[in-house]
Order: C-alpha cells, then structure tokens, then sequence
C-alpha cells in the first residue's frame, strides 16, 4: 500500500481485537497494537503481524486511565504523522445480580467498556477534523440493543456506547468522518468455552450438545459469530462503501435481535 493507513486497535493482544489488527495489517495497514501481555508474547504477535511489511507497534496503555489513552494518541501521531481509523474494542465482564454486583465491578466495566471509548475518540477526533477525514469504529455487543440478566455493568455500558456512537456520528455528519458500532451475538472466546464447559457438566451431556444449547437460547443460526466476521465488518465500515454509512449499528447475532 503507497500510502497506508494508520489505525489504534484497542484490547488487540488477544481475541477480538487481534483478529481486527491483524486483518488491518494484512491490508498493509500500520497498525498500534494495544493490550495486556507477556512482553515476549506480545513482541511475537508484532513481529507475526508485520511479517507481510505493515508496520505494527504496541502500546501498553491502560484503558481505565484516561491520561493513559490520551498519552497512547499523541505518541501515535508523533510516529506515524495522524491517525486515521481507531477501533475500540478493549472491554471486561463481571455477573452478577444487581443486588450482588461489587461496586468496584461496575466502576472497572464502565471505565473500560464505556470510559475508554469516549476518551479515544475525544483524543483522535481533533486531528481527523482537521484532516477532514478518520473512520472510528467501537466493538459493543448485542448487548448493547437488548439485555440480559446478571450483566447490569456491560449492558449499561454497551447500550452508552451505541449512544455515544450516535452522538459522534452526528456531531462530525457533514465531515468525511464516521462513526459506527458492531454488536456481536455470541463469539467463542475463551469466557465462553468455559461456560459450554460447566453446562455440560452441570448437565451430564458433551461438549456440542451443551454448545447447541447455549446458542438455541439466543442465536437462532445456532453458529457463533468468528472473529473473522467481525473483523471483515471492520474492514467494510472503514474502507470505500462505508463511506456513508454512520451513527449505525451493525448487529453480527445470528438473528439474536430479529426475535
């Protein structure tokens, strides 16, 4: 690529996210890796990921810690010149009823799933809107359109990063700047493999009946949604027929939300 973009991919040292920065990278993207990690096995993933000639650095910023955030935006533009695209993606989860939720939980969850999303994009925005261009693309959930029990914390802050998207979408319309949320239904992370886990247990069958189950609760195509998915949904909205398309809410579910 002559001329590559420059993109942030938060919470990418695993699971969703590298997904994301790695098909970034493989477009011949520059990439800004960001995560928690052994330090060799991050510098393994970095490597892995320029292999094809992207460039790919890593930054250690805390997401709960805005000065954080802000610090990981400036060194970015000072390396790389601007910033073009940033997926917020980094998130936790913590269940609980609302009676049994520890405060402590829910400050963590906001601030990473919700806090953090706001403070990227109040960083970024400033040089996109004197480019006159930047594409920011938050990872929220399904749950974030819908909700379920004892996920108080991470609904609340999906369903705040659906409206913030709105907002950002609104606030830069006339711009070449978009602003877009994915929803995910079910995705086969490792939090989820221990929960198919524990049912299949709980409930003496095997692995896959206790898998077709978990999805007939929620996910009527009964298939997760890959990382893969996601990360060609990012790809769309940030590339030439995403042009127009902002202050939306891309739902990846499986027909999760069509009930």
């Amino acid at each position: 690529m002559a001329n590559p973009r420059v993109a942030i991919v938060t919470g990418s040292t695993s699971g969703i996210g590298l997904g994301i920065a790695r098909a970034l990278a493989a477009c011949g993207d520059s990439v800004v890796l960001n995560g928690f990690g052994e330090p060799a096995a991050i510098e393994a993933l970095r490597t892995s990921l320029g292999a094809g000639g992207a460039r790919v650095d890593y930054d250690p910023a805390d997401m709960s810690k805005p000065d954080q955030i802000e610090r990981m935006v400036r060194d970015a533009q000072a390396r790389h010149g601007r910033v073009d695209l940033v997926v917020a993606n980094a998130g936790i989860q913590h269940t609980a009823r609302v009676d049994a939720f520890p405060p402590e939980r829910w400050d963590a969850i906001i601030a990473i799933n919700l806090s953090a999303a706001f403070h990227l994009a109040r960083a970024v925005l400033p040089g996109m809107q004197a480019r006159g261009h930047g594409r920011i693309v938050n990872i929220a959930s399904v749950h974030g359109l819908v909700a379920s029990g004892e996920k108080s914390a991470y609904v609340a802050a999906k369903h705040g990063v659906v409206g913030l998207t709105k907002v950002i979408a609104l606030e830069n319309a006339e711009s070449d700047i978009t602003c877009n949320a994915i929803c995910p239904g079910w995705v086969k992370t490792p939090l989820v493999e221990k929960q198919i886990a524990e049912r299949a247990q709980r409930d003496g069958v095997s692995i896959n009946v206790a898998q077709r189950a978990l999805l007939a609760e929620k996910e009527p195509s009964l298939r997760f949604t890959s990382v893969e998915d996601i990360a060609a949904a990012v790809l769309f909205l940030c590339g030439p027929g995403g042009g127009n398309i902002t202050g939306t809410t891309l739902a990846l579910d499986g027909g999760w939300t069509a009930r």
